[in-house]
């Protein structure tokens, strides 16, 4: 039986949270909702790193926020 899931692609930009923000391409919240709109409500979401060799699930405990420096300071 074939199976289908969301998979966010994911990739290293930074090495901490300013680092990442400064490549600019991050999604918002909105933009995110705004993407995920279009897929079957019902599809389990999961990450995939390395290229596929391996995988994460996306669970309501892995998201959170996180307060940084502002990265424009430095």
């Amino acid at each position: 039986m074939r199976m289908k899931y969301v998979i966010l692609q994911t990739s290293r930009s930074g090495y901490g949270a300013d680092q990442a923000e400064a490549t600019e391409t991050a999604l918002t919240v909105k933009e995110l909702i705004s993407v995920l709109e279009n897929y079957d409500q019902d599809l389990k979401v999961y990450f995939d790193n390395d290229n596929g060799y391996t995988y994460g699930s996306v669970t309501e405990d892995c998201i959170d926020t996180e307060e940084v420096d502002d990265w424009e300071d430095d």
